[in-house]
C-alpha cells in the first residue's frame, strides 16, 4: 500500500487574521460557561489526583493522538509527570506501537475534550513545566479563526496552565497568530523554521516532511511576562 504525501495548506487567508487580537481579548476576562463532557471530566478525575501528589514536573502534550510524542517526551523527561490528551479514542487505542519510545518511563494517555480538560486543570491550579501542542488542526479557512485554540474562549485557561510552551505546524501564519495572541496577555513568543535534522516524534511530522513541507516551531514561556 502506497502511503499518500500529505497535502500543503490551503488557505485563503494570506497573513495573520486581523481580528485576532480581538476575539484573544474577547474572552480574556470572560468565564467559559460550556458544560464539562462527563467523559472529560472522568479523565480528569482519573489523574487529579496523582498530580495533585506529584512533586516533581507535570508536562502536558496536548492533541496527542496516537501517543507517539507523548512516548518520545516521557523517554525525554524521565523525572516528570506526562500525560498525553487526546478526543480520539480510535487514535489513543493505536499507541502499542510507540510504546518502546517511552524508554521505559510511565506515561498516560486520556480522552477528552481540551475545552474541557483545560478549564479543569486551571481551576486545580495545575501548574506545568512543559505543555506541548503538536500540529493541532489550525482550521485555515479565513473564517474558522474562532475554531483556533487562541481566538477561542478556553485559550484563558491554556495561559493560566503556565510551563514552557511548543508548538509546531507547517502553517506559518497560524504560529503567527499563536504568539499575536500571547502578547495580548504580556507573554513573548518565538517563531522559526524547525531545524532539518529535527527527528519527528509525531505522524504528521513525518508525513510533513517526507513530502518535502516547511515545517515551523513555536516556544514561549508562559510563566513570565514579558517586558
Amino acid at each position: 500500500m502506497v502511503q499518500k504525501l500529505a497535502r500543503s495548506i490551503t488557505t485563503n487567508q494570506h497573513g495573520v487574521h486581523e481580528d485576532t487580537a480581538f476575539y484573544v481579548r474577547r474572552y480574556q476576562h470572560t468565564d467559559f460557561k460550556k458544560p464539562v463532557a462527563d467523559h472529560s471530566r472522568e479523565a480528569f478525575d482519573s489523574v487529579a489526583e496523582l498530580v495533585s501528589a506529584w512533586r516533581g514536573e507535570v508536562i502536558l502534550d496536548s492533541c496527542c493522538g496516537v501517543g507517539e510524542s507523548t512516548a518520545v517526551i516521557a523517554g525525554r523527561n524521565p523525572n516528570a509527570l506526562v500525560i498525553g490528551v487526546d478526543k480520539s479514542a480510535h487514535r489513543l487505542q493505536r499507541n502499542l506501537q510507540h510504546k518502546t519510545k517511552a524508554e521505559g518511563q510511565t506515561y498516560y494517555l486520556l480522552r477528552a475534550d481540551l475545552n474541557d480538560f483545560w478549564r479543569l486543570a486551571a481551576e486545580a491550579n495545575w501548574v506545568l513545566a512543559k505543555h506541548f501542542l503538536l500540529y493541532p488542526n489550525p482550521y485555515p479557512k479565513q473564517k474558522h479563526l474562532q475554531r483556533r485554540w487562541h481566538a477561542s474562549p478556553v485559550f484563558p485557561s491554556v495561559v493560566a496552565l503556565g510551563g514552557h510552551l511548543t508548538m509546531r505546524s507547517n502553517w506559518f501564519i497560524y504560529l503567527q497568530e499563536m504568539a499575536v495572541a500571547l502578547r495580548c496577555y504580556q507573554r513573548a513568543a518565538s517563531v522559526a523554521e524547525l531545524a532539518e535534522n529535527e527527528m519527528p516524534i509525531t505522524p504528521f511530522e513525518r508525513k510533513y516532511k517526507e513530502a518535502g513541507q516547511a515545517l515551523f516551531e513555536l516556544q514561549a514561556d508562559l510563566t513570565v511576562e514579558a517586558n
